[in-house]
């Protein structure tokens, strides 16, 4: 059997080592802290959390919710120590740090099958299944072998995204279908006359910025300028960028509006999509506001919100397969925020994913990947079926699975979503791995 090695032991690179283990494999996982420190890390120990402490809302209704309840259902060494160190939030599943920390770290550190190395490594090992887990901070050595090794296709060092909204929150009476001068009409239009645009500036003007780690904080050039800043240079300049409104006629009244907000899909169900050119560092709640006062959105759901800052992660659809394997090295994989991911939670389950696979290859076993249906199956499809062109890392979401058809309040309609995506996962894992899911990685 050949060897799994594991780089970086963060949320994603624990999961990882720790599923590929408890699946017979012998693993080797490498972490360069303490000895190499980011500028993001307070100590050594594996899963450290570096920024909030929550791995998001719980429940039926919430898509991280059932990520969680498919990562429980698995036996998920991430869920374990978060559910045993939990700390009142409200409706979300936070945890205490340093608990949560040392418990991931003492498991695997004691684990038969897992050898802890404590150095970096520069370049990809040359033998055995390799999982790539090495984050948002991924070293200058590493990052430079992976642009050798994968070429042009790897994004570098920075997250400049825009807000992305659920498809059926769009109202569809208000925005129309056309693509500038004519062209195919790909895009959704939101037109805003010069009152509703001076409403917009008034907004977005007012809005509150997120102030960054000192590790986050971007150098802006134009291609990605956020929108705020935009703003800032003048009333008129968002309408002469990107909410330019020339070679856009409204076809219900023949004339272009005085500003108009395009949407781009992001998926190809069209059940998501993002707002073109609105890349922001806005705080959440105000970013909201900014959003639902276009035309169109009043009462649009934000599934993923903008950000602006340090990052590092890949051009996943260009990659990497739904297994996580890269394409053209299918002894690779990869996992976390490197992969295209938002998100503790997400990270963990791709890591998850990730470890299954590579302790299947190890094993001369072909590599799975779960049912659409399952939020884990719908987030890994996401990342290797993608727009590839505008690409930026996604969080789980309930526009990344098949919606619910049939009559119903919302929250109904996601609970049945909740329940078909956890009994799928169940089923898969009984099927696919041999075993009831609650005897999975158990213990």
């Amino acid at each position: 059997m050949m060897k799994v090695h594991v780089i970086g032991a963060g949320l994603s690179g624990a999961e990882a080592a720790f599923t590929a283990a408890r699946l017979g494999a012998q693993v080797r996982l490498y972490e360069m802290r303490p000895r190499r420190m980011t500028p993001a890390h307070q100590t050594g120990h594996f899963a450290e959390l570096v920024c909030s402490n929550s791995l998001g809302g719980e429940g039926e209704t919430n898509a991280k919710g059932l990520l969680q309840a498919e990562l429980r259902a698995a036996g998920s060494l991430i869920m374990q120590a978060a559910d045993r160190n939990r700390v009142p939030a409200g409706g979300a599943l936070a945890v205490e740090r340093e608990g949560f920390a040392q418990e991931v770290t003492r498991r695997l550190e004691a684990h038969p099958n897992i050898e802890v190395v404590r150095e970096e490594l520069t370049r990809i090992p040359p033998d055995g299944i390799t999982v790539l887990a090495t984050g948002p901070l991924t070293s200058d050595g590493l990052s430079e072998h992976l642009r050798r090794l994968l070429g042009d296709e790897f994004l570098g060092f920075y997250d400049a995204a825009a807000p992305v909204v659920l498809g059926e929150s769009i109202n569809m009476e208000v925005v129309y279908r056309a693509g500038r001068y004519g062209q195919s009409a790909d895009y959704l239009n939101c037109p805003l006359n010069e009152e509703q645009y001076r409403r917009f500036y008034e907004v977005l003007s007012q809005a509150r910025k997120h102030t960054p780690h000192e590790w986050e904080k971007l150098e802006f050039f134009e291609g990605c300028m956020p929108i705020e800043e935009i703003a800032r240079r003048g009333f008129d300049t968002p309408r002469f960028g990107p909410m330019k409104p020339v070679g856009l006629p409204d076809p219900r009244t023949g004339q272009e509006p005085y500003a108009v907000v395009q949407l781009r899909a992001e998926d190809r169900r069209g059940q998501m999509w993002s707002l073109v050119g609105f890349q922001t560092g806005l705080k959440w709640g105000d970013q909201k506001l900014v959003v639902q006062s276009i035309p169109g959105l009043e009462n649009a759901e934000i599934v993923r919100y903008g950000v602006m800052h340090r990052n590092t992660y890949l051009c996943a659809p260009r990659l990497i397969e739904p297994t996580l394997q890269f394409r053209a090295h299918p002894n690779l994989l990869v996992s976390g925020v490197l992969c295209g991911v938002e998100g503790y939670l997400e990270s963990a389950a791709t890591g998850f994913l990730a470890g299954l696979n590579a302790a299947r290859l190890a094993q001369g076993q072909e590599a799975l990947v779960p049912p659409e249906a399952t939020m884990l199956g719908g987030l890994v499809r996401y990342l290797a079926s993608a727009n590839p062109d505008n690409f930026q890392p996604m969080n789980a979401n309930w526009g990344l699975v098949p919606a619910e058809v049939g009559k119903g309040k919302k929250s109904e309609k996601r609970a049945r979503m909740f329940h078909r995506g956890l009994a799928e996962f169940r089923a898969w894992l009984a099927r696919s791995v041999g075993l009831a899911s609650e005897e999975i990685l158990a213990g």
